[in-house]
Formats: C-alpha cells, structure tokens, sequence
C-alpha cells in the first residue's frame, strides 16, 4: 500500500484560489475527491500517466490538475472558489493505469491509496 498525504487545504473567501498538494508514491492514475458534511463524496478532477486530465462540471475551468512524477506529487489548482466547493478534500492513486472517466464516475472505487484529506472551506 502506497502512502498519499494531502496539504494545502485552509479557509478564503469566495473567489479566492488555493492550491492542493499529495505526496505519494508512485502512481499512474490520481484522481482528487471531496465529501462536505452530510454528502456523498464526489469526484473532481482526475490525471493518468500521459496527462490525460477529467473534471466534473461543476469545477470545469476554475480547477487544474496536475503532476509532477519525478516527485510523485499531486497537484490541484483551484480558482474562482465558491462556498459550494467547502468540503474535505482527498487524493487517491493507484500504480496501474485506469480509465479516468469511469474513475470519476464511481467516485474513485478503482484508486488504491487515499490520504486524509485537508479542508478547504470558502466563506461567502
């Protein structure tokens, strides 16, 4: 099992940005995830080994993610934040290769490693 740690998280105000990092081991699918309170946790963006990137809808074009494989780290660029993006963010990864869109669509149930997750919460 591989290790996957979250930073980044912290509280702005709408319309602010933060930027996500994991640590992990080597991977070749991530995929990052939220869960507010009192919800199902839902897919955001996801990355495969030959940048090939997926995002939901509802962050299309205010979110980015991205990798840096030579050091096995995670990234999520997040812009133009609302209140609505306030949840626990987690990273999961899996060293095989993985299709993203069906990643996405079953909220991460192929990914291996999960971290803890890091809150991010967006005031109005």
């Amino acid at each position: 099992q591989g290790q996957t740690l979250e930073s980044g998280g912290g509280s702005v105000a709408a319309g602010g940005s933060l930027r996500l990092s994991c640590a992990a081991s080597g991977f070749d699918c991530a995929a990052w995830f939220r869960q507010a309170p009192g919800k199902e946790r839902e897919a955001v963006a996801g990355i495969d080994y030959l940048d090939t990137t997926a995002y939901v809808d509802s962050v299309k074009g205010r979110f980015s993610i991205s990798q840096d494989r030579a050091k096995n780290i995670l990234f999520l660029e997040m812009n133009a934040l609302k209140p609505e993006d306030t949840a626990m963010y987690y990273c999961a990864t899996t060293p095989y290769a993985c299709d993203l869109r069906l990643v996405l669509d079953t909220a991460g149930r192929a990914l291996r490693d999960w971290g803890q997750g890091t809150q991010v919460t967006v005031s109005s």
